[in-house]
């Protein structure tokens, strides 16, 4: 494990921390012929030696890999991405790479995971709740306010496109993983950091069936998260 954790390490070193944004505009710009691309090889061939400790001796095959193989993706990405595709590309090009460290270790530790020992009662349990909590809640939510559905044309004309959507998930999963980890004072911090957020837009708006629409939206996506983080503690009891 502790190889797969020094790879990782000089992955996150080469690709993130190290890689400056010209680097990235460069490649996208120039690609193949792209001179910030070949640094950029160099720099995780660079780490990769530094963390492995010079001992290439051992570890010749890995390092050959991981740096042909990063060079061959990157390029990859560079070819067929496009500026829509650009944030799919991103985590398509992570995760090949994720998977060749944990290939490249596979050669010296024994890396297989165990489908028995990975899919718990308790993993399953978290699954089938995060996705009440992700998807049906939206589903529940939508379904019981949309019989008001107020129409403001500030409201559409400058909120981002299915922003109010990312914000209802993210906003239950914040509140779901603060109950299940007892942090109920949290709950009370993050509905106060988004009213004074929704301040304006609630005193600014004559609109009242906005007001009282958006209300209830919040208090709906905040009660059903709670209520879900306490019945899967619950349930847990029973695993």
């Amino acid at each position: 494990m502790i190889l797969f954790l020094k790879l990782l390490l000089a992955h996150i070193l080469g690709d993130f921390v190290f890689q400056p944004e010209k680097w990235v505009k460069n490649k996208e710009e120039k690609k193949v012929k792209s001179v910030k691309l070949y640094y950029h090889i160099a720099l995780h061939a660079l780490f990769l030696v530094l963390i492995l400790q010079f001992n290439l001796k051992e570890y010749w095959l890995a390092f050959l890999l991981i740096i042909i193989s990063h060079y061959s993706i990157d390029l990859l990405k560079l070819y067929l991405q496009k500026k829509k595709t650009k944030r799919i590309w991103f985590f398509i090009d992570q995760v090949l790479h994720l998977t060749i460290l944990v290939f490249a270790t596979s050669f010296y530790v024994d890396f297989s995971l165990s489908t028995e020992n990975l899919i718990t009662d308790q993993l399953l349990l978290l699954i089938i709740f995060l996705l009440l909590v992700i998807f049906v809640s939206a589903i529940i939510i939508k379904i019981i306010i949309t019989q008001w559905n107020p129409e403001s044309k500030k409201e559409n004309d400058d909120s981002l496109a299915k922003a109010g959507h990312y914000i209802g998930i993210l906003e239950r999963l914040f509140v779901f993983t603060f109950v299940i980890t007892n942090h109920w004072e949290a709950i009370g911090f993050l509905l106060a950091a988004k009213s004074v957020f929704r301040f304006g837009d609630l005193t600014s708006s004559k609109d009242r069936k906005l007001t009282e629409y958006i209300l209830i939206g919040t208090l709906l996506s905040f009660g059903i998260a709670i209520f879900l983080g306490v019945l899967y503690l619950y349930t847990l009891k029973f695993i």
